[in-house]
């Protein structure tokens, strides 16, 4: 090995130690591992707004909200979606409103910048349907303007062409209590109570209060939606009262032990309006324990309090497991042994929503949060499967028998076009997205590459196998889903790196003979993008603009994913991209800090493409380690 090589190695030796270090020092003592999951303030607004309607303010503490909010204003008087995005209209005006809410008055100086900037895009009229929706639960905006949602819907047969289990996962965890909160159309006085009338561009006396038309076919839903709104004016809503207790029976028998819905705020904040308007008392234990498990999902410090969006402590544990394995700890650490046997009592085997459209799946799998037991995903249990796969425990026989569970119920959720989605099987009825409700387009959950190639991975690790004609049909699904630049779209991360990272690594395993073109145009293509630092990085505006797919300044994060796709096409092909690969490393290794971490700003997690992003604060730690290791124990044979 010459001088410069070896120089290399030493550094990398480095930096994989000074990593794993700092990993292994922040491992909870039961086992897992567990970072903030940070989004936008429209998540912690709406806590702040759901504290003063149910008059529960007083016992949490939101003067420190106030700080944060204060804190996340940027300096053009708006707040952002994802970091560097130059603000978000319903963002800032939620924003607002919890300032408001919190005693701020319209004469400070940070809300007089923010009003200036809402009013440059057009004001309250311009929002989303859901920042719309919190407005008009205090009177300040009007239920007029807002979509009806008919009870009845919950009645539907499974035979129906639709039913509520054709909205993905998380848009049904929202929408069932909402079919509560927009029947009663509830005005809440707060204390203090507020207005936004300075938040309409147009004048608060001349609002139109109706939802927007295209002047295309979609406009037969607002049509409809007349429809409902005249049959609720007289009363006329058929088997009203019957789909609302329906719908309070539905969010009742959903809600866990622990007090939590679909781990995900939005869920867990609409149950509790719901409740609220089904005029349930504070201290109802099923309300106590709801608003308790929305505390859990707080970040209090000293100066500040925020809520995430969800919690990630399985996705975290098994992702930062696999990055230690990878780079060069032993299968049978004691902390590995902790998380494996943590990870392995948080397997699900209950049935959940799943079961619906899945008729043949036996329950066992993994969901992303400490607790739910409705909503286990393929994503979360394919990665726990490879960390699992990757350790040694103590009681291999109980592992093995968790991992046969997990790999059979993931082959029944194989959709019809080959792939995997996240959370159901064939969820997929595009249309829904068309509706005036489903401003996010994010009311279905159909198959993905990304998910799909992690599911192939998993097979090639483990050497599992599934039915050979349903395995071709999923390489067929990745091979029609790659972009003519030779990249793949990234569902739940950011973006056409992340899923051409994660398809390259599995086609390395499962199909590098066969699909070996593949393999080595989405190596070019990564190559291609790469940036003059070395890194790699691209902006969350790429799902808006496809011209600007790979582009953005550097993360770690996303360097990582470079990398650790490059790697793979260089193993499966014979053909490594040696210098991309070396400055990449390089990179990281420059990037580290002297406590074995890495920083990033910037945004690399995806919620809804184009409406909502996060920050996962172990990507940047793990995937680093991750690509760091599989470098050494390539390049060091």
């Amino acid at each position: 090995m010459q001088t410069q090589d070896r120089t290399k190695v030493t550094s990398v030796d480095a930096a994989i130690a000074a990593s794993q270090n700092y990993l292994l020092s922040i491992q909870y003592p039961d086992g897992y591992w567990w970072a903030e999951l940070e989004s936008n303030v429209t998540i912690t607004a709406e806590a702040v707004l759901l504290h003063k309607i149910w008059g529960t303010d007083k016992t949490r503490p939101l003067h420190k909200a106030e700080t944060y909010l204060r804190r996340e204003q940027r300096s053009h008087g708006g707040w952002e979606l994802f970091y560097g995005d130059g603000g978000n209209l319903s963002t800032s005006v939620e924003a607002y409103m919890a300032l408001k809410l919190l005693g701020v008055p319209a004469t400070d100086p940070a809300m007089q910048k923010a009003r200036e900037f809402i009013l440059e895009r057009g004001g309250i009229s311009k929002t989303r349907i859901f920042t719309k929706m919190h407005l008009a639960l205090i009177g300040c905006y009007n239920w007029r303007g807002l979509p009806s949602i008919p009870p009845w819907i919950m009645l539907l047969p499974e035979s129906f062409p639709f039913t509520i289990y054709e909205m993905s996962s998380w848009a049904r965890s929202s929408t069932v209590p909402l079919l509560i909160v927009f029947d009663r159309k509830p005005i809440y006085i707060t204390n203090p109570s507020i207005t936004l009338e300075e938040l309409y561009t147009e004048g608060a006396e001349n609002v139109r209060f109706e939802l927007p038309r295209n002047n295309d076919w979609t406009d037969v839903f607002v049509w409809l939606d007349d429809a409902f709104k005249l049959a609720e004016n007289f009363n006329l809503v058929p088997f009203r009262e019957e789909g609302l207790k329906a719908a309070e029976k539905w969010v009742l028998e959903r809600q866990e032990e622990t007090g939590d819905w679909g781990g995900i705020i939005p869920a867990m904040l609409n149950s509790l309006l719901a409740l609220r308007c089904l005029d349930y008392d504070v201290n109802d234990p099923i309300v106590e324990r709801g608003l308790q498990a929305v505390d859990r999902f707080a970040v209090e410090t000293e100066d500040i309090y925020w809520v995430q969006p969800c919690v990630s402590p399985v996705w975290d544990t098994a992702l930062v497991m696999r990055s230690l394995v990878d780079s060069g700890i032993a299968p049978n650490h004691p902390a590995l042994v902790r998380g494996g046997e943590w990870l392995l009592n948080k397997q699900i085997l209950d049935y959940g929503d799943w079961a619906v459209k899945n008729k043949q799946g036996k329950p066992g799998a993994w969901a992303f949060e400490f607790v739910n037991r409705f909503y286990p995903d393929v994503d979360d249990s394919a990665v726990v499967v490879m960390a699992l796969n990757g350790v040694q425990l103590p009681n291999e026989e109980l592992k093995q028998a968790a991992i046969a569970r997990t790999v059979a119920w993931i082959a029944t959720m194989q959709c019809r076009d080959g792939g995997w989605a996240a959370f159901d099987l064939d969820n997929n009825a595009d249309w829904l997205n068309q509706l005036p409700y489903g401003d996010l387009k994010a009311m279905i959950d159909p198959n993905t590459a990304d998910v799909t190639a992690r599911v192939l991975e998993m097979l090639g690790r483990g050497n599992f196998s599934i039915d050979p004609s349903n395995f071709d049909r999923a390489l067929n699904y990745l091979k029609n889903e790659q972009e003519p630049e030779g990249c793949w779209y990234g569902r739940w991360g950011v973006n056409y790196i992340y899923g051409t990272s994660g398809v390259l690594a599995a086609l390395s395993l499962v199909a590098p003979q066969s699909h070996r073109s593949n393999i080595e145009r989405g190596a070019a293509w990564l190559v291609s993008c790469q940036n003059a630092d070395g890194g790699w990085g691209e902006t969350c505006f790429s799902y808006d603009n496809p011209a600007l797919k790979g582009k953005g300044d550097s993360t770690a994060s996303q360097t990582a994913w470079a990398l650790i796709g490059l790697l793979a096409a260089g193993e499966a092909t014979g053909k490594f991209e040696k210098e991309a690969i070396d400055r990449g490393i390089n990179y990281l290794v420059t990037a580290q800090r002297s406590d074995g971490t890495w920083d990033e700003d910037y945004f690399t997690g995806t919620g809804f493409p184009c409406h909502f992003y996060l920050k996962y604060h172990l990507y940047l730690q793990h995937f680093p380690l991750t690509a760091l290791g599989r470098y050494r124990a390539i390049f060091s044979k």
